[in-house]
């Protein structure tokens, strides 16, 4: 049977210092879906872009049901989020550090933009440069945590392999005045705005 009536998935959410969830309306302007037009792909899509004003923890529950409306009621799905409107970015942390063959960098972007520009630059403990890492290497990036698609292999610009040790970093961001520094309990392990790497065989 196809999934094409909406009231086969129910949407609710539970805003921050509130104990019940509310059902999501379909009428609301900021819940889209599509319903299934072939047994050949019997899929129900839910979109839902609401605009959450207030920073707090909030939980979102999808309740849904069979075509012939038998509820599923032990695979609820509920998630929590949380929600900053203001633009800020964390530290990039490479990981695995140390790391033998290659490290990508994780960090988190709250708010509703991401920075027009990101460099990291990577550097002998003298700060001699011998890697720069352009947004565009970086792949994907998403309001949220992120982790590059870009994985550091040890290299430098000529693409050749840098030798074992310890090597700072740092991230330059264009528009920093636009994004506060978000803290987090890693931050000890910056410097003034560097970070190292460990490179090992």
């Amino acid at each position: 049977m196809l999934l094409n009536d909406s009231s086969v998935v129910e949407l609710y959410l539970k805003n921050p210092n509130e104990n019940d969830f509310k059902k999501i309306s379909y009428s609301s302007p900021n819940l889209t879906y599509t319903t299934a037009n072939s047994a050949l792909k019997n899929e129900f899509n839910l979109n839902y872009h609401p605009k959450l004003n207030t920073d707090g923890m909030y939980a979102m529950k999808v309740k849904v049901k069979d075509a012939s409306n038998n509820n599923i009621q032990n695979n609820d799905y509920t998630i929590n989020f949380e929600v900053i409107n203001e633009s800020s970015i964390t530290h990039f942390f490479p990981y695995p550090n140390p790391f033998t063959t290659q490290t990508q960098f994780v960090f988190t972007i709250t708010g509703e933009t991401i920075p027009e520009d990101i460099k990291i630059q990577i550097m002998t403990i003298s700060g001699k440069i011998v890697k720069e890492i352009r947004k565009a290497e970086l792949g994907s990036i998403k309001i949220g945590h992120n982790i590059t698609d870009y994985r550091w292999n040890g290299t430098d610009e000529y693409g050749d392999r840098l030798a074992n040790g310890v090597y700072l970093y740092r991230v330059i961001i264009k528009d920093n005045n636009s994004f506060k520094e978000r803290a987090t309990d890693a931050d000890k392990y910056f410097s003034q705005g560097f970070g190292k790497i460990y490179l090992m065989k």
